[in-house]
């Protein structure tokens, strides 16, 4: 059976407008398509990461566009040399084209890092949290019922694959903030919307005591586990859609 095909540019402007990209124009990161490639996408690659081991695997699985939460650039290139060099030149050598999606795609209500957390996780959607560049990122929730943390933190762990650190301030798990990656500094809302847990990817050392004087748990479950969800959601939506072929290439950090 023949795939479906789309010309490069019609899904790079049906994704400019399904991610809502304009809703970020502070982001770091350059997002949309950063690297062109070949003018017509019959397969979606899609990655938490823009780096060699992903351009390689997208490569063997026959991928023409690849979608990634980390693209290559930030804040522009100053340089084509070294490791970027040789990711740029593998790319372009191949044909494939490299589509980023940053922020975007941690707060996006339908597709986002933060909303899938939340669904997975069955916690109950109340509101946004976590303010970056002026708009909230994340978002919180209600489990169904209250619950210890070390019993969250178990079921955290074997939904995403991972395994947390965590930080048990003695209060029972039932308004939980979400923002995945890097997003510590997103405890600042915890005190104003009454959450009395926080899971976010990385640890963060500064973190602890805020937590600690705001009685707020702390739930660090990798940046990586929480941060494929987004892609994943995107491939599931390009499939649907547009009838394209989507694989997601997993390279695990256990960060």
């Amino acid at each position: 059976m023949k795939r479906s095909s789309i010309s490069l540019k019609k899904l790079v402007s049906f994704l400019d407008s399904e991610l809502s990209l304009s809703e970020f124009p502070k982001d770091d990161s350059a997002n949309g398509l950063q690297v062109e490639g070949r003018e017509r996408v019959g397969k979606v690659g899609l990655a938490v990461d823009a780096c060699g081991y992903t351009f390689e695997r997208a490569k063997e699985r026959g991928v023409d566009f690849l979608l990634v939460h980390h693209g290559l650039i930030w804040g522009g290139l100053k340089s084509i040399r070294g490791v970027a060099g040789k990711r740029i030149k593998a790319l372009l050598d191949s044909g494939i084209s490299l589509y980023a999606c940053h922020l975007p795609l941690d707060w996006h209500p339908r597709y986002g890092n933060n909303a899938e957390l939340l669904r997975v996780l069955s916690l109950k959607k109340m509101g946004e949290f976590g303010e970056y560049h002026g708009k909230r990122i994340g978002y919180w929730g209600k489990t169904g019922t209250a619950m210890q943390m070390d019993v969250f933190v178990k079921f955290v762990d074997k939904t995403l694959k991972t395994r947390s650190s965590y930080v048990d301030f003695k209060k029972k798990v039932r308004n939980v903030g979400v923002v995945s990656g890097g997003g510590w500094s997103a405890i600042h809302d915890a005190e104003e919307l009454g959450i009395d847990t926080f899971l976010t990817g990385e640890p963060s050392h500064s973190a602890y005591h805020l937590a600690k004087e705001m009685g707020v748990n702390l739930i660090f479950a990798g940046h990586y586990a929480t941060e494929t969800l987004g892609v994943k959601a995107v491939g599931e939506m390009l499939k649907k859609k547009l009838g394209l072929a989507v694989e997601f290439i997993d390279h695990p950090t256990g960060l």
